[in-house]
């Protein structure tokens, strides 16, 4: 087994809040141990274009508060190519590096796991999603952020919806993961919550906003993940309202990229600190091809071939609260 002298550390895929808070820790990290660091930009594709710089403990400094990514991200068809792949080893090689941080979801890992097979390349995955949406781990960073950002706004929602007496349909992101709409929907108090992971169906969310509308209610909240199981989007789930519950006057709110967007929250930033740390002591232990993660509050390693193949379920506990909090 080879010393790992020099890690190198690349986001990937999606940005999230708290991928900089990673970056500055595993940086940081490195240079606790006296192991060089170097920065990929743009993801893989950077990685094949040789576009690398060398990080050190002040390159990283004031970046723990701030969203999005100062590595870049950009999504890679070449790195799906064996040729692809071959030049970015060869990139890694050139530059001396030893072993490779990946920051991101499922995809960059998926890449990242083939690229150790093929060149047995030691490789440890940070989670960085907003749709948290990764087995092997409680949370991925990003999450409790857009988590934070989407209940603000849907306070804010409210306080039109009552003043006008409205309907009003949120959107927000999880194409494939409800948990940003069930928690959200839970915390801001909506009325209903529709989820990709349980088709509760049109008939059962319009007796549901009957059932407000006899109780006294002028106004409501449904927040919506863009991914639901209604077969409908946002806009169609309004018209559908509309025409058959004339006596509200429905608007639609797509929250989109706001949710990824912003300062992390603390618990993000002490997140990422916690898993960077954990990447690179893993990666000097002579241990690679896992995935850093939460769980009970205690820092993890999972296989990433897990993290990816594994389904993190939504809370059916929660789904219970949400049912009775709707009562």
């Amino acid at each position: 087994m080879r010393k790992i002298k020099k890690i190198a550390v690349m986001t990937s895929g999606g940005d999230a809040p708290g991928m900089n808070a990673a970056i500055r820790s595993v940086v940081r990290t490195c240079a606790y141990y006296h192991t060089d660091c170097m920065g990929i930009y743009r993801g893989y594709q950077g990685l094949i274009e040789g576009d690398l710089v060398t990080l050190t403990a002040r390159s990283v400094n004031n970046i723990i508060h701030k969203g999005g990514t100062i590595l870049k991200s950009a999504r890679s068809k070449d790195f799906r190519t064996k040729e692809g792949r071959q030049k970015a080893y060869e990139n890694l090689q050139k530059h001396n590096v030893d072993a490779l941080v990946v920051i991101g979801g499922d995809g960059s890992f998926t890449g990242g796991v083939l690229f150790n097979k093929e060149f047995n390349f030691p490789i440890i995955g940070i989670p960085g999603t907003i749709d948290n949406d990764i087995s092997g781990t409680s949370h991925t960073l990003g999450y409790d952020t857009a988590l934070n950002t989407a209940v603000e706004a849907i306070d804010k929602i409210r306080d039109t919806a009552s003043s006008h007496n409205r309907l009003f349909f949120v959107e927000v992101m999880g194409r494939d993961a409800g948990f940003i709409a069930l928690n959200a929907g839970v915390g801001a108090g909506a009325e209903e919550i529709l989820i990709p992971e349980e088709d509760l169906g049109l008939e059962r969310m319009l007796e549901s906003l009957k059932k407000s509308r006899r109780s006294g209610k002028s106004s409501s909240i449904v927040v919506v993940s863009e991914g639901d199981k209604t077969g409908k989007n946002v806009f169609e789930l309004a018209d559908y309202v509309e025409k058959n519950l004339p006596e509200y006057e429905v608007r639609v709110s797509v929250l989109g990229h706001m949710q990824r967007g912003g300062s992390p929250s603390c618990f993000d930033r002490v997140l990422a600190s916690r898993l960077g740390v954990s990447a690179v002591e893993l990666l000097l232990d002579g241990k690679t091809n896992l995935m850093v993660g939460l769980k009970d509050n205690k820092v993890i390693a999972t296989d990433l071939e897990k993290a990816i193949k594994g389904e993190h379920k939504i809370d059916t506990e929660l789904l219970r609260v949400s049912d009775i909090m709707t009562t």
